[in-house]
Formats: structure tokens, sequence, C-alpha cells
């Protein structure tokens, strides 16, 4: 076993071989001290001296089913023992049972499902497929929005992030509802939906309906702030682009696969995109993959004519077999109805006690395991607290031996989908304290 002293140093190995070597994203390199993780179980990760923390980031929102779940393990392990890697080109069982599975828990009339590597190549190929589809070329998508940094993806990306990469074509933006923050000086949810939509037919009319390939969102905009729409909006969305013949897009790779506390975002809003991408919880992220599935209109397309798209990696067997037995074990375990559930009678109320106590929280909102608290520094102007603010808040929750996901002035409240009453307990104590003392 290795000694307490040895166990540092693994640390301090890590620490200087990931500043020496490791190019980081989103990020200038001088200044990064990036810390180091040697394992996790569950809720909690820890490094090589073990210290542990309580992952309420769940790294970047993909561990749904927690650390290590040995179901994926297993399944990831028996699946190297057998083939690690085939080509896209083959036909592999664990990517068929994958596809079918996948399948499985959408609308009905989606069989197919084309795999990638993640999201951000989800939405690339979604944005190709309904280009070709409709013979268009413009894609309408949120201003407050992140889809992934590809090339069309990170210009349909609403946020900062596309300012550096807009180098891809025909890419529109407008603004979707945020009450909090309206944009349509809406006093209500429904002044809101209506005026958003209003909003939107009129961008779609200006640019020219038959220029228009699709309208691609998040359903609930996640690293935007956790923006979950209001009732009849989705349903709006989807009935603008029957009327113009645009498809709809409707991205799921952060809040897909049981982070709302259901299989996919939309199913509450009485919607049905023609494409759904995916990522992130369909395997927790165990092995990079990630997917577009295809309503049969819109596969029908490639049935006599090549879709010009491809990737090495496309249906991997190690992440296939991991996404199989992700999704059997969130069923035989009940883990997407936990998450609804323990957001319901735990994290919804637990949140909204945190806001009685702290003027500092403006607003908390979301669903499932998914919520966010958005910090001001006055409630009646609903001004955003400082950077520097944010930045001592995500210091002193790190010491407290809490993970957390912060963006801009908000915490977002992402724990795995398998958190218990207890683990909450302990993070909304420690939020508390941080809000007492960080502020």
């Amino acid at each position: 076993m290795s000694t307490t002293a040895d166990q540092t140093d693994l640390d301090t190995l890590t620490r200087r071989l990931d500043r020496e070597h490791v190019f980081h994203s989103w990020s200038a390199q001088a200044h990064l001290a990036p810390f180091p993780i040697a394992g996790g179980s569950g809720t909690r990760v820890w490094d090589h001296s073990g210290r542990t923390w309580l992952d309420f980031s769940s790294q970047l929102v993909n561990v749904n089913i927690g650390h290590q779940h040995p179901a994926v393990v297993e399944a990831i392990t028996e699946q190297a023992r057998l083939l690690t890697t085939i080509a896209p080109s083959t036909a592999n069982l664990a990517r068929g049972r994958a596809a079918e599975a996948i399948a499985g828990l959408a609308p009905a009339g989606f069989e197919k499902v084309f795999f990638t590597n993640g999201g951000a190549d989800a939405n690339e190929n979604a944005i190709r497929m309904a280009r070709l589809h409709t013979g268009r070329d413009k894609i309408l998508s949120r201003y407050r929005s992140y889809h992934g940094n590809t090339g069309a993806a990170i210009v349909a990306t609403g946020d900062w992030r596309r300012l550096p990469n807009e180098y891809a074509r025909g890419h529109v933006h407008f603004f979707g509802p945020y009450q909090y923050r309206s944009e349509f000086w809406a006093d209500t949810p429904e002044q809101e939906c209506e005026r958003a939509l209003h909003h939107l037919r009129r961008v779609i009319e200006a640019e020219g309906a038959s220029s228009i390939a699709g309208i691609l969102l998040e359903s609930i905009p996640g690293t935007a702030g956790v923006i979950v729409p209001p009732d009849g909006y989705l349903a709006g969305v989807r009935a603008l682009a029957d009327e113009f013949g645009i498809v709809l897009i409707l991205d799921e790779v952060m809040a897909g696969f049981g982070r709302t506390g259901a299989w996919f975002a939309f199913e509450r809003h009485n919607v049905v995109p023609d494409l759904i991408t995916f990522a992130k919880g369909v395997n927790s992220g165990y092995v990079p993959l990630g997917g577009v599935l295809l309503s049969d209109a819109v596969a029908a397309t490639f049935d006599e004519r090549v879709f010009p798209g491809g990737l090495t990696y496309s249906g991997h067997p190690l992440a296939t077999a991991a996404a199989v037995a992700t999704i059997e074990a969130m069923t035989s375990e009940g883990i997407v109805e936990h998450a609804h559930a323990i957001g319901v009678d735990v994290l919804r109320p637990a949140l909204a006690g945190l806001a009685e106590r702290h003027e500092v929280i403006g607003e908390v909102r979301g669903e499932g395991v998914f919520w966010a608290l958005e910090l001001v520094s006055d409630r009646a102007t609903r001004e955003p607290v400082s950077a520097a603010v944010m930045g001592r808040i995500k210091s002193a929750l790190f010491e407290r031996d809490l993970l957390p996901f912060v963006s801009e002035n908000r915490i977002h409240v992402v724990p795995p989908c398998v958190v218990t009453a207890e683990e909450i307990a302990q993070a909304v104590a420690i939020y508390d304290d941080v809000l007492s003392t960080s502020i």
C-alpha cells in the first residue's frame, strides 16, 4: 500500500505533468493550476492523498449515473476483452444494441441513430442533415446557448465563445424566453412566451423562411443558465417550424438522459422535434459518445442519397457498450425517477430556502438535478454580482470540499442523478456557509 508521502508525490507529479504538457480548453495557459483527481465513486471524487470532494458539477454536467458505476465499468471491461474497436462501416452488436436502446427512449417515429464522438459533432451533423433535407442553408439558434466547439456548432452557439470562431456560414441568432432578464418587457411567463414566439416569427420572416434549414435549440439552455422555457414555448416553435417547412433540432446534450428527471427534457412540453442530439448522460461520459436521433422523415432523405458525413469512431464499441449498460442500469435502478423525485421533494425546497436566507440569490430555477442560482448584487435592479465575487465563491466552495459548476454570475447545482438527500443537505450547508462569508 502506498504511504501518504507517496500519494502526495503522485498529486505533485500529476500537477507537474499537466502544467508541462497539457494544453487546456477555454483558458489562457500561463497561470492555470488544475487540481489532481485520482478516483471517484457515486457523487464523490478524490485526489491521490485522499482528500475527497462532493461533486456537484457532475464534471461537465455529464456524469449522470455517478462515478464508477460498477455495471457500466464491467460492460466496458467485458467489451474490451471481446473487441476494443472496429470501423463504423461494419455491423457491431454493441453499436446495434445501443442504437436500439436509444431509439426506444425517443418518441414514435425515430428508428435511426447516427453516432458521433460527442455533443459538438452531434450538432454539427444535425445541421448538415437539416440543410441536406431541406435544400436550404441558414440555421437559427438562440443567443443564450452553447452547442459545442466544432465549426458550425460553435457559430450556432450564442455566447462569447463563438466570436473568435465565426468561420461557418449561414447562422442567425435570436432571443429566447428568459423572464428574469426579459428582452420583451414581459411581466408573466405567458407574456414572455407569446412575445418570444412573435420575435422568432419576425426573425423567420425577415430572414426569409425559404432560406432557413433548421432551428437549433437546447430544450433547456444549460451552460447559459438552466433557463427552463415557459409552458407553450417549445410547442410554439414546433408550430412555426411546421408552418415554414423548417427542421426543428432539439439539443439534449446536457439536458437529456435523466438530468431533468426525464429521459429527454422536451417530454413535458408536448413537442416532437425532427432531430434530437445527445451525448454526455447517454453513458455518463465514461467513454466519449454522442449522436443524432433522426425522425423517419429525415432519415428517408438518405435512403437513396449518400449522407456526406462520417467519423472514424462513430459507434465505438466501448462507448456503445457503456451506453447500453448505462440505460439498463438507469432503468432497473429507477435513476431517472429518482432524479425527478429528489428534484421536487428535496432540491427545489432546499434551494428555495437558500434564497430566503440570502439576498444575493436573485432567482432559483431548474428541474430534476438541473438547477441554477442566479446571484445579484441588488434584487431590485438584478445587477449581477462581479467576477471577483464569483471567484471568491468558487474558491470557497472548493476549499469546503465541494466541486461547483460556476458560470458567469451563477452557481449551477448539477449533482449526479444518484445524489441522496443527505448529500444534498451537506451541499446546501456548504452553499449556505459560503454565501454567508464570501460575498
